[in-house]
């Protein structure tokens, strides 16, 4: 097919400037590169944050800029080869595609010892003008691109949920969950979900799910909880502490990015336990550490990403292992960017929200 010279893309120029451009220039294949027509694209908290300006994005006395403008967001898209560069192999035109978010260098000490997902450089695509996003017409993955194939007959709303549920697969992973094991992951939005129908497949003993919203818990049992609790109307810590014969849960999952799921987990873990943070936060959290080393002797890890997890989703989710159903609640067109990022904050009920295109 002919590419045509111009596109459509939301573009940001400043925290404060995100425009759609209606001729913003096609991007050309180079002999490295693969040039996909965008199927769909979703929203991503980090999105959002980064649009409304976070200091995290844009830099503040503290702290450099990370992102460098002018760029295309969006990271958890999928599309179809149309342009194939003749150094690249495993890609022919007519590919459905995606991803891994980050593009690593191949050349730093985190690539080279295989923790690609740690790359120093840390380029992730829809944050810098190299490497632009899905939320346009076309878009170009370069040389280091870890590339996938979508199967053609996953639907749209299934594949749209390969890169988070990738990220929520790792988090679990890092969890270690074992069959006698009492789960609890705190926090039902998109990531939450994936975690939830990931972590039932490693059937542990319990799987309990926490969230302020019924309608999220609601679909947190769909997806496997054997419990879920709203915090909001029970004493949770008092109900795990029930549940265990008052030793607390063995591991804790916080996919919230509020201080207060940090501090209500480390009431609930028992001693030796395993606490995971996955989230972004949005405020400093205060804890008094000494309940991970002296009180309790925790394992305290972190979750980044989702490498080596995209083969493992994309089939699991093609298969009906990983459920899928009702997460993604809506999906704009482009056009309608503003609004989409505003049903992307939750505030109307929603899970993920995308674009298609």
């Amino acid at each position: 097919m002919s590419i045509p010279k111009t596109m459509k893309a939301l573009v940001a120029y400043s925290k404060t400037d995100y425009r759609l451009v209606t001729d913003f220039p096609t991007p050309t294949c180079g002999q490295d590169d693969v040039i996909i027509k965008t199927e769909g694209c979703g929203i991503c908290a980090g999105d959002l944050k980064c649009q409304h300006g976070a200091a995290k994005f844009w830099g503040d006395e503290t702290q450099p800029a990370w992102v460098r403008p002018p760029f295309i967001p969006g990271h958890e898209f999928v599309g179809y080869a149309v342009a194939v560069g003749e150094h690249v192999q495993g890609v022919k035109v007519g590919d459905r595609i995606t991803a891994d978010q980050i593009i690593p260098c191949g050349e730093c000490r985190y690539c080279k010892d295989g923790h690609y997902w740690m790359c120093q450089p840390h380029h992730i695509f829809g944050f810098f003008p190299d490497f632009n996003g899905g939320m346009a017409e076309y878009m170009r993955l370069p040389r280091g691109s870890v590339i996938h194939q979508v199967p053609k007959e996953l639907p749209l709303e299934k594949a749209l949920l390969i890169e988070p549920y990738s990220c929520s697969k790792h988090c679990v992973d890092r969890a270690d969950i074992h069959a006698e094991d009492v789960v609890v992951l705190s926090g039902a939005g998109t990531l939450g979900l994936g975690m939830a129908t990931y972590a039932r497949t490693r059937n542990p003993k319990k799987l309990i799910v926490l969230d302020l919203s019924d309608n999220r818990l609601e679909m947190a049992k769909k997806m496997g909880a054997d419990f879920v609790w709203n915090p909001s109307k029970m004493d949770v810590v008092e109900a795990i502490m029930d549940l265990t014969g008052g030793y607390g849960c063995d591991t804790y999952i916080e996919a919230t990015g509020a201080p207060a799921s940090v501090l209500q987990g480390m009431k609930m873990i028992r001693k030796l336990g395993r606490f995971v943070e996955f989230s972004v936060f949005g405020a400093p959290t205060t804890l008094d550490w000494s309940v991970i080393g002296d009180s309790k002797e925790l394992d305290v890890l972190g979750s980044h990403l989702s490498p080596y997890c995209y083969p493992y989703v994309i089939e699991n989710i093609t298969n009906g292992t990983l459920k899928t159903d009702g997460v993604v609640s809506s999906i704009f067109r482009l056009e309608e960017w503003e609004k989409a990022f505003d049903y992307a904050t939750g505030k109307h009920g929603d899970y993920k929200v995308a674009f298609a295109f």
